[in-house]
């Protein structure tokens, strides 16, 4: 475990941008990450023939790319706990103190 988010220890390509993943307290759950994937890093891992190309990589616990593309495994946990994004989370506005 790098931080208080389990590790990934599996990652399966269900189909082109989809992947089954297990964490190391046993959550597994589908994740569609293409929409996740921006910038010139995630380039060929956006194509079918590189996203296929999908390791885990234990040191840093989280799926990564040929070319050093990866993404945040924290961010992967939330969504297959809650089944929402962390970012679409909607901030409560603070109440003014006097």
């Amino acid at each position: 475990m790098t931080g208080l988010t389990p590790d990934i220890t599996a990652a399966t390509v269900v189909r082109h941008g989809v992947l089954d993943l297990t964490f190391a307290d046993g959550l597994r759950g589908e994740v569609e990450v293409l929409d996740r994937m921006h910038g010139p890093v995630f380039d060929a891992a956006r194509t079918p023939e590189g996203f296929a190309k999908v390791k885990v990589d234990a040191e840093t616990g989280t799926v990564v790319w040929p070319g050093g593309a990866d993404l945040a495994p924290d961010t992967l946990y939330e969504h297959v706990r809650t089944g929402g994004w962390p970012s679409d989370a909607v901030p409560v506005e603070r109440a003014a103190t006097s």
